[in-house]
């Protein structure tokens, strides 16, 4: 079973930068679909970001779009969010998906990280 672990996460102000990384031992993302989540209290889970398996298509929600960047070297999943605002304050997850688009994921079948905590301050 893999086990992706997320870290970077921690207490920022507005304005400010922050990178996630997310990575398990002996893993390679070749060949995954990856991405970014995030959950605030009493939010549903919300995609924030993700590459296909092809590397060819990048995605991202609306709010973050001009703002967060998702990449991955296949060792690592990266989030570089800038300009954070309170509102992207929220636990942060990873996910990799075996050969799919990037937009389309399964808490059942697809490998998830148990989250960062990143809070913004106002």
């Amino acid at each position: 079973q893999v086990q992706l672990v997320e870290s970077g996460g921690r207490l920022v102000q507005a304005g400010d930068s922050l990178r996630l990384s997310c990575a398990a031992d002996g893993f390679t993302f070749a060949n995954y679909a990856v991405g970014w989540f995030r959950q605030s209290p009493g939010k549903k889970r919300e995609f924030v970001a993700g590459i296909d398996w092809t590397r060819r298509n990048t995605y991202a929600t609306k709010s973050v779009k001009d703002r967060f960047v998702i990449s991955t070297n296949n060792a690592a999943l990266y989030l570089q969010m800038n300009s954070l605002k309170p509102e992207d304050t929220a636990v942060y997850s990873c996910a990799a998906a075996k050969g799919k688009d990037g937009i389309t994921w399964s808490s059942a079948d697809d490998y998830w990280g148990q989250g960062t905590q990143v809070t913004v301050s106002s």
